[in-house]
């Protein structure tokens, strides 16, 4: 159960000691969490929910993505709160407690990884594993003012991780320095310690910066100058990511409605593609644990509720259409050939207990879809 001195991060608190090495190892004596959606051996992976912990038994192994950072030298000292079945991105729980914002104690962290996005934030561990379905890296990250990566589909094992929607989900991690982010990518990316490559142009989305409630030369000022530094002011390009999405992807006319080209800060190929993701989501979301929900009828939080039994009553009615977006999409942003910017949510995170929150606009939550569509 989550401890408030703990910043309410933790769901148990366990040791996992680093393997025996006569040499020194890349993660040495750092410590790490892990989100309760990870296999460990010998413990209930819990999913961010009791009736889900209830009705299973222990794990007999551990995900490999965890015994990857302990056998680099890592010790790790427990799992995460995250929220129900990682269906939000809010960070909320009403069974285990809200982990406590570090940065912004008044303000929900995010999810769905939101205890080891805290418990980076707060200084309990030196990094943490979470996953990422719809930006449940990249938003706690965001709220709790540290470091996080998601890394492209599949490029990291997901086995021994409970399945949300398979062709969208991912593993990442959070860190406060970005050195030891590098470190822990390099170990679980397998990287070789050579010499980073230079991306070939960087892209900045010009309509989706236009989104933000920030000024977005507040935004891409600071950008230019980073990118200049590192790299030279010439690889930078101007897009309109909205109207490339619609000229390279023909099969997001099926998304493309009047309510989505009506929508105030909205780009209307963007929201088609928001659409097109979620309907995958709640379909795969089905056939992954449709049967448990349907059997058990779990008591889950508002909010999260009504988005399992709105994805139990999906069906498979243009899911065929969804991949051909998918595949469409990778090759239409393989194209592109360098580094795309753009702005990951346009408002800063809500007041806990918030009622609404307005960053589910789908452009905003899940333009991110174009870098996640298995490139």
């Amino acid at each position: 159960m989550a401890k408030d001195s703990d910043y309410g991060a933790f769901m148990e608190k366990f040791v996992l000691q680093p393997s025996p090495s006569a040499h020194e190892l890349p993660l040495n004596s750092l410590t790490f969490a892990v989100k309760d959606i990870y296999d460990v051996d010998g413990y209930v992976t819990g999913f961010g929910n009791p009736d889900w912990a209830r009705t299973h038994p222990a794990a007999t192994s551990t995900a490999p993505a965890v015994l990857a950072v302990l056998r680099a030298g890592a010790t790790c000292i427990g799992k995460t709160v995250m929220d129900e079945m990682a269906y939000s991105i809010n960070g909320e729980n009403i069974h285990y407690g809200t982990p406590r914002n570090p940065c912004a104690p008044d303000r929900v962290p995010g999810g769905s990884s939101s205890g080891s996005a805290v418990a980076v934030g707060a200084k309990l561990v030196d990094f943490a594993l979470g996953t990422d379905t719809g930006g449940s890296i990249r938003v706690p990250a965001s709220y709790c003012g540290i470091l996080g990566f998601r890394p492209s589909h599949d490029v990291v094992s997901t086995t021994g991780v409970i399945p949300m929607a398979q062709s969208f989900d991912s593993m990442g991690w959070f860190a406060r320095d970005p050195v030891i982010l590098n470190r822990v990518g390099r170990v679980l990316l397998q990287l070789p310690d050579v010499d980073p490559v230079n991306p070939s142009q960087i892209i900045i989305a010009e309509d989706c910066f236009q989104l933000s409630a920030i000024p977005s030369d507040r935004v891409t000022e600071p950008l230019f100058k980073s990118v200049g530094k590192l790299f030279g002011g010439d690889l930078v390009k101007h897009a309109i990511l909205g109207d490339y999405v619609k000229e390279k992807v023909p099969s997001l006319k099926q998304f493309m409605t009047k309510e989505n080209a009506d929508q105030e800060y909205n780009i209307p190929s963007l929201a088609a593609l928001s659409s097109a993701m979620r309907l995958l989501q709640r379909y795969e979301f089905k056939k992954n644990h449709g049967e448990w929900v349907s059997t058990v009828k779990p008591d889950l939080g508002p909010g999260i509720s009504e988005r399992v039994w709105e994805a139990i009553r999906t069906t498979d009615e243009n899911v065929d259409v969804c991949h051909s977006v998918k595949t469409e999409l990778r090759a239409a942003l393989n194209a592109l050939l360098g580094v795309l910017s753009l702005s990951m949510l346009l408002n800063a995170s809500t007041k806990l207990g918030s009622s609404t929150w307005k960053s589910h606009n789908p452009t905003i939550i899940f333009f991110k879809i174009s870098l996640e569509l298995n490139m």
